[in-house]
């Protein structure tokens, strides 16, 4: 997190990307001289059509259904989306959230029938189908208590290293998310090392003592080694949240300058994991898309392919075409979209739906394989936490009542993980003028997906092409749908 507010950096994203174009066709390599008509098999037969808008929350609407695109009314260029399945994009790997200590313990919390079906409703593969989240390595900012895994004194050897805090509620959820959803893929990343590893013998703000980068990697080894032995397995690790900030001393953090984490990863964080026999990835970065010309300077040290070839971004500064920018020079480049979520004090706190799939759509438009938000269930004070920020979860938890209120974000993830699968390809499209967003997806079973967001005030007709047919909507004000079919 940055000294901005994630409803800040909302209506910075608003403007940017809807500058940015977000109707025109991704910007990977596609055919030059494909057409709309070009190969593809002409769809027929319905549409399936889910909607939220003011009055409904991902309702079934009234089914649509392609004809041949000669017998449809030629509407204005800005009216219609052409969709170009040729033009195939990144692979999906998922939607989640983060299982931060303030989550989990929320969660713990939870009467048990309770919490059984909000996870179930999250994780299940025939419900929200979450299947990429996010563990913090010792104590975030959502946490109940400011803890790493080896605190006190230095210990060089970590003969004091434990995982116990993590034994009363994270890890019991971990377990319970992987059972309802075994295809669960796991980040963990750490906010901080333990204090004694550092300049300022804190976890709130400084950078590490370089002489230990050597034992912050053990330090790392032993925690997947500690996971795996407790059930979770952890299968990719950034090297340090937010790279590029200490928030003043506000909370755990860690300035992890470039020559830092590009000695880290080469020399001690690659080689300690691969000698330690674990499969776990390492993805770079972890911060704004502001850091792009970090990223490709990365990805340029040879030593650092050895054993990294993902980049983890956040949204709160820059734009999210500016991935693009390290997808051109290193084009094998996996880019994942690992923080973002609301404030719990905004009036649209459990509105904005429009405003959240618009993001979506950006990051996915450009390069991400999955979207990841931060806490999945906090109260309704933002809590606990021992940060500066007012962040809200996926879901609200009343600590009193224990009653459950989704946010606007909850809403928006309902069109995406619901009909975009693992595996799924995001597909070429362009059109709709300004005002509309839409991404389109390739299921591995041959279904295609398609959001379309109408974040405005006023109705927006539409007419869809894929190859030789078409089919026609209109999209209610402040609304999202998704359209699946099959091929």
């Amino acid at each position: 997190m940055v000294r901005s507010t994630r409803r800040r950096f909302l209506k910075f994203s608003a403007a940017t990307t809807a500058a940015a174009g977000l109707a025109n066709p991704l910007s990977a390599a596609q055919p030059a001289a494909a057409q709309p008509g070009d190969s593809v098999p002409a769809p027929s037969g319905a549409i399936a059509w889910r909607i939220t808008d003011p009055a409904r929350r991902y309702a079934a609407a009234a089914g649509l259904h392609w004809r041949p695109a000669a017998a449809a009314a030629a509407p204005s260029p800005s009216a219609e989306i052409t969709l170009y399945p040729h033009w195939r994009q990144q692979e999906i790997l998922g939607f989640g959230a983060a299982m931060t200590d303030a989550a989990c313990y929320n969660l713990a919390q939870m009467p048990p029938a309770a919490r059984d079906h909000l996870l179930h409703t999250f994780f299940s593969p025939g419900e929200m189908n979450f299947s990429v989240c996010r563990a913090c390595v010792g104590s975030s900012d959502y946490s109940r208590t400011l803890y790493s895994f080896d605190e006190g004194e230095p210990d060089p050897t970590l003969a004091r290293f434990s995982i116990a805090h993590d034994q009363a509620y994270i890890l019991p959820m971990l377990r319970r998310a992987r059972a309802l959803q075994p295809d669960l893929f796991l980040l963990a990343s750490p906010w901080s090392p333990p204090g004694w590893m550092k300049d300022n013998n804190s976890m709130k703000g400084g950078t590490i003592r370089r002489h230990l980068l050597p034992v912050y990697a053990q330090y790392i080894v032993k925690f997947l080694q500690a996971y795996r032995a407790a059930g979770v397995e952890i299968n990719a690790v950034s090297p340090q949240n937010e790279v590029d900030t200490d928030q003043d001393g506000a909370m755990p953090a860690c300035l992890f300058p470039q020559e830092i984490e590009v000695g880290y990863v080469s020399q001690f964080l690659g080689p300690a994991i691969r000698r330690a026999g674990l499969p776990t990835a390492i993805w770079l970065i972890d911060h704004n898309y502001n850091l792009w010309g970090r990223a490709i300077c990365e990805l340029d040290d040879p030593e650092v392919r050895r054993y990294a070839d993902s980049i983890a971004w956040h949204g709160y500064v820059g734009r999210p075409e500016w991935m693009q920018k390290v997808a051109a020079v290193h084009r094998e480049v996996k880019m994942y979209w690992t923080e973002g979520g609301p404030d719990y004090t905004a009036p649209d706190y459990a509105t904005d739906w429009a405003r959240w799939s618009h993001t979506f759509t950006g990051v996915l438009r450009n390069g991400p394989r999955c979207i990841i938000a931060w806490n999945l269930v906090l109260d309704e004070r933002g809590r606990p936490n021992i940060g500066p920020f007012s962040c809200g979860g996926v879901v609200t938890v009343n600590s009193a009542s224990k009653k459950v209120s989704p946010s606007g974000q909850y809403w928006a993830f309902n069109h995406y993980s619901r009909a975009i699968r693992r595996g799924a390809r995001i597909l070429g499209s362009e059109g709709a003028g300004p005002g509309v967003d839409h991404l389109a997806a390739l299921n591995p079973d041959g279904q295609y997906a398609l959001v379309l967001t109408n974040p405005t005030t006023a109705a927006r007709p539409l007419r869809l092409r894929l190859g030789a047919a078409a089919a026609e909507l209109t999209l209610p004000p402040d609304s999202v749908s998704t359209l699946t079919w099959g091929e």
